[in-house]
């Protein structure tokens, strides 16, 4: 008995033909060729298709999706055209870096540890969490910047140094306050994580100083990988820092380490190093605590400088940099013997 053959009907294959005229902004082969798209349905007038857009960045997947559009309404008989996109959700981790009170250089660490390990080879993402008070926009050089969004999802702003970023400092006029309950904070927040990230399989969020509704939210809904802790050397600091660290500690949310940030002031006219906040108490506090000691950071006038000039110090090949890309070369450490969780 002989095999029945079937031959495509002439729309069907006008479509598939159609469809390929469109390449894939990746591989650049035809959209069936490359895997994308599955050859067209067409049923009363309307050709159908679900688009894989894995990969892509919202605005590849939206000139894809206008080159298809144009490409099949061309087709004879074609009156509508419809697409559903799909992707497969991007494996990434999410590190909190936090610290018991403000004026510790948390943001500063925050910023220069995301350009540190893009540096690295690794595609990391910033999140400026600070509600009340987002500065990583001053520090990365993108104030001015506003994000796009894609089907209700925010697209970060990209920066110069390979990290994209988003921060409320992009999203409101400069100088203006924020005065929103905890909630309100929250649900910004959870915006701000669920952007469309793209690529990046890490994202760095840089917390406001405490442990209130804001860190609660974050750790609750997003729930990061780790946690890294930044403290100035002198004892007033590393009492909130304990407390952060007893936080996510309830959280279950495990300690990467602890960083010790204007760690010795180095007299730029005698060489002389002094130590206006004290030295070594965040190693010893790392000791006391069982959390790693990740290193420490000058208090350097260079690092100030440049940072308000929004040239993270880590983005340079100065000394100032090699601070930074240490600790960037423990972190990596301590993600390489981490699972993969996807958020």
């Amino acid at each position: 008995m002989s095999a029945i053959m079937t031959t495509p009907d002439p729309l069907s294959t006008a479509l598939a033909a159609a469809l390929d005229t469109v390449a894939d902004p990746l591989t650049g082969k035809g959209l069936t060729e490359s895997g994308r798209a599955a050859p067209p349905r067409f049923s009363d007038g309307v050709a159908s298709l679900i688009l894989d857009v894995t990969g892509l960045s919202g605005d590849a997947r939206a000139q894809v999706e206008r080159a298809i559009r144009a490409a099949l309404i061309g087709v004879p008989g074609v009156k509508d055209v419809r697409v559903a996109m799909t992707a497969e959700k991007k494996s990434r981790r999410l590190i909190a870096i936090g610290s018991g009170k403000g004026g510790v250089g948390k943001s500063t660490l925050a910023a220069n540890l995301a350009v540190a390990l893009a540096r690295l080879g690794m595609k990391v993402g910033l999140v400026d969490a600070d509600i009340y008070g987002p500065s990583q926009p001053r520090l990365m050089g993108s104030e001015g910047q506003r994000p796009e969004a894609h089907e209700k999802q925010l697209i970060p702003v990209p920066t110069r140094f390979g990290v994209p970023m988003l921060s409320m400092g992009h999203l409101v006029k400069p100088g203006q306050a924020i005065a929103w309950r905890g909630p309100m904070a929250g649900n910004a927040l959870g915006q701000l994580i669920d952007a469309d990230w793209g690529e990046a399989e890490l994202i760095l969020v840089d917390l406001p100083p405490g442990t209130g509704d804001v860190q609660l939210s974050m750790i609750q809904k997003q729930k990061p990988a780790g946690a890294l802790i930044i403290s100035t050397p002198q004892d007033l600091a590393l009492i909130d820092a304990t407390r952060a660290i007893d936080l996510f500690n309830q959280s279950t949310v495990p300690i990467i380490g602890l960083v010790e940030n204007m760690a010795g002031y180095a007299c730029p006219h005698c060489g002389e190093v002094s130590d206006p906040f004290g030295a070594g108490g965040a190693e010893t506090a790392a000791g006391a605590l069982g959390v790693p000691f990740l290193g420490r950071i000058p208090l350097d006038i260079a690092i100030r400088k440049a940072s308000d000039a929004g040239q993270p110090p880590a983005a340079g090949g100065g000394a100032d940099a090699q601070p930074f890309l240490d600790i960037a070369g423990h972190v990596m450490m301590w993600l390489n013997g981490t699972p993969r969780a996807t958020f």
